[in-house]
């Protein structure tokens, strides 16, 4: 699942027009590198979610053949983004009952996806990377290879992630975000974790945008 329904309020005026996930890196939009990977990846069944702007979501990508993938759209609405959990959790009937990889669209990696599972028995299974200088405190401690709420040193989340639909058990529909179904299931020691120390971008600002196209420009991709 390719996480693509917020509105990118930091990233204005850009997102006044165009869906933040269809904003352009290296000539590219940023949800298009993700499907590129996925599909190198062996990965061939895809759901987006989009609320703001989203029929430019689905007007630009369709059904996904062009990438030799098939695209289904969770579509909340315009003006009415569900959040990480509440958006994937919508899609659940989509995804079905195994574990899926969630992927946030707003993100630049280099990540090899194939590389990622979900152990047996974790809920979620989560990329960790360098704090940025944007994020410097970090969100969790990886020790070992399972995540904790609390300890030193700490990692910032990627917005990259395999999850367990028992993740969601529970959970009401609506608006809501994932980060607190995750630190509850921490603390029941069902979250893992991995160390990727290869490029990656949180690309939330125009600056950044910016940032991240002239290093591609610079040594490449």
């Amino acid at each position: 699942m390719i996480l693509a329904a917020g509105r990118g309020e930091r990233m204005r005026p850009l997102t006044d027009t165009t869906p933040k996930p269809l904003l352009e890196v290296a000539g590219k939009p940023l949800i298009v590198w993700h499907i590129e990977r996925l599909a190198a990846a062996g990965v061939r069944d895809l759901v987006i979610n989009h609320a703001h702007l989203g029929q430019q979501i689905e007007d630009a990508l369709g059904d996904g053949s062009a990438w030799g993938v098939r695209i289904r759209y969770s579509a909340e609405g315009e003006g009415r983004a569900l959040n990480t959990g509440g958006g994937s959790q919508r899609a659940l009937p989509m995804l079905g009952d195994r574990p899926f990889l969630v992927v946030n669209a707003d993100v630049w990696c280099e990540l090899d996806i194939g590389r990622l599972a979900l152990p047996e028995g974790a809920l979620a299974c989560l990329v960790m990377v360098d704090n940025p200088g944007h994020h410097a405190g970090g969100d969790f401690h990886l020790a070992g290879d399972m995540l904790l709420e609390q300890g030193h040193p700490r990692l910032t989340y990627s917005g990259i992630g395999v999850y367990s639909p028992r993740l969601f058990e529970g959970c009401a529909p609506g608006a809501f975000p994932l980060a607190p179904l995750l630190r509850q299931a921490m603390r029941d020691g069902m979250v893992t974790g991995i160390h990727y120390r290869g490029r990656w971008s949180d690309v939330g600002t125009p600056e950044r945008l910016a940032d991240l196209d002239r290093a591609i420009a610079a040594c490449g991709a």
